[in-house]
């Protein structure tokens, strides 16, 4: 899943907003109405009414109504007695009147959880992407939840922020429990401990979830020893149906103590599987590389750098350029950049990472519902391999900032794409951490490549395909270039030269993935 920033979501909601939203039960919350006389000089009495609160506007008509009736019966009583008198006479029926209104509803105070509430309800109202929000009022559904919405502990106000997030129709934007927040920001800082899969939704025929698919195993974890690959389906954990389970749920269940025991149901192909994996400490380092030397023409030999980068973590810039500059210390003359079952990670780093082989050029267009409002391009800055020709690889498993990257590279005629579309995740979320350490996931944009193609479940289109027995692990990637009689062979030439684009149907859609 792309995440713009993590952010921690403001104080409660101040008094600046209407004073409907503090007080939820459309009562009026006078602080000790009160009049005060003051004698003048004319022995006449001045009439004040303090009011330490606001009148909900659709009761403004009524008062206003009262007011006209009194100040047109102050109008009489001049004719008949001293002025003074009538002001008095005046300011006693317009307090009794309020006293009246006072009296009919009375008054009730936010609680902590109502603000815990409205804090997340202020989060979606100012971040949100679609200002329309699903075609609802915004205003007024916070006005009923607060009324209707049982909120009298914290499990009932995150059952009314999950219901409140329902609405919006939309699987991206999601509620995190403390422990599931926690789970998320661990999955983008290096390190967790689990079995080392990245997982997310795949789309049955129906158009409903058919179980957890696998993007991608982390090479040397658990899950990737025991053979589990990117397109398994995940059918129950310990158990435990993942048909309705959401990816945080099944996130934390696949995590846990190091040594500890979880047991899965894999559907691989045709075959059901059912296997116990040991728990460990799993490094999420998002770089390997390799030298491959390639005969060329002659005695020469081009020297060729592989990258794969596996996740978009906050390591993941910096472990490019090192890789990078070591491989250029071996004098290499072109670049191979995999992001196959790459299912994306922090956007900044996306955004990084491609600066590193720009030198100028847009990356990407952040759009919402009224059309472009962000761009974000490369000035040369940070560019350190700008110049030497470079193959991106992708598959069905690069989603969300690997498509960003791939998308950026290939309109901006950096590089040659080669292999199958991509999954089509064309959603930004930004995560925000709410006051109880709790937290939200919401689509915060939508994107666009630099030619303005919008890939949302279509994908970036490769440029060409790759054989199909073309291999994963780094380690086979040099025997492909120089086995002509291989079957993943595939020709230096070929690999950095551009023949057009091929026709692709629609690629799968993928939602949020997050690793266990």
């Amino acid at each position: 899943m792309d995440v713009v920033s993590y952010s921690s979501a403001a104080a409660p909601l101040s008094l600046v907003l209407s004073s409907s939203m503090r007080n939820p039960n459309r009562t009026l919350n006078f602080t000790n109405p009160s009049f005060q006389f003051q004698p003048s000089k004319k022995n006449s009495y001045r009439f004040r009414l303090v009011l330490v609160s606001c009148v909900k506007p659709q009761k403004l008509g009524l008062y206003s109504a009262n007011v006209k009736k009194v100040l047109n019966w102050k109008g009489k009583l001049k004719q008949h007695f001293p002025f003074g008198l009538v002001r008095f006479v005046v300011g006693v029926v317009l307090v009794m009147s309020v006293s009246i209104a006072v009296s009919r509803t009375p008054s009730s105070a936010l609680t902590e959880e109502n603000l815990l509430f409205l804090e997340a309800w202020r989060t979606i109202d100012r971040a949100y992407v679609d200002k329309k929000f699903n075609g609802q009022s915004w205003f007024r559904y916070r006005e009923d939840a607060l009324r209707k919405e049982p909120m009298k502990n914290r499990e009932e106000t995150y059952t009314a922020i999950r219901k409140m997030l329902a609405t919006l129709n939309d699987p991206f934007t999601r509620f995190l429990e403390p422990e599931k927040f926690k789970s998320l920001r661990s999955g983008t800082q290096g390190a967790l401990t689990g079995v080392g899969l990245s997982i997310g939704y795949p789309i049955g025929f129906d158009g409903s979830p058919a179980g957890l698919v696998v993007i991608s195993s982390t090479p040397g974890a658990p899950a990737y020893r025991s053979g589990i690959m990117s397109g398994d389906v995940i059918l129950a954990i310990n158990g435990t149906s993942t048909e309705t389970m959401g990816i945080y749920d099944a996130a934390e269940r696949l995590q846990g103590p190091e040594g500890s025991s979880v047991e899965l149901t894999i559907l691989s192909g045709p075959e059901t599987k059912q296997m116990a994996l040991k728990r460990e400490r799993v490094s999420l380092n998002p770089v390997t590389s390799r030298l491959c030397e390639v005969a060329a023409v002659g005695k020469d030999t081009s020297r060729i750098g592989y990258i794969k980068l596996t996740t978009f973590n906050q390591n993941a810039s910096r472990a490019v350029k090192e890789a990078i500059e070591t491989l250029r210390s071996n004098n290499v003359n072109a670049f191979v950049l995999d992001l196959r079952d790459n299912s994306g990670g922090l956007f900044p780093e996306g955004i990084e990472i491609a600066k590193i082989w720009l030198d100028k050029g847009v990356i990407v267009y952040i759009c919402d519902s009224q059309g472009v409002r962000d761009i974000y391009e490369a000035d040369g800055n940070n560019a350190i391999a700008t110049s030497e020709p470079l193959a991106v690889l992708v598959n069905k498993g690069t989603a969300s900032a690997s498509e960003i990257l791939a998308g950026a590279l290939k309109d901006n005629k950096r590089a040659v794409v080669f292999g199958e579309p991509t999954y089509g995740k064309g959603k930004i979320q930004s995560v925000f951490e709410l006051s109880d350490g709790s937290g939200m996931a919401v689509t915060v944009a939508r994107y666009e490549t630099p030619a303005h193609t919008d890939i949302d479940k279509v994908g970036v289109i490769p440029d060409h395909p790759l054989p199909t027995s073309f291999p994963k692990k780094e380690d086979d990637f040099c025997s492909c270039l120089k086995d002509s009689a291989s079957a993943c062979y595939l020709n230096k030439v070929k690999l950095f030269s551009s023949l057009g684009q091929i026709n692709y149907g629609l690629a799968p859609i993928i939602l949020p993935c997050i690793y266990g």
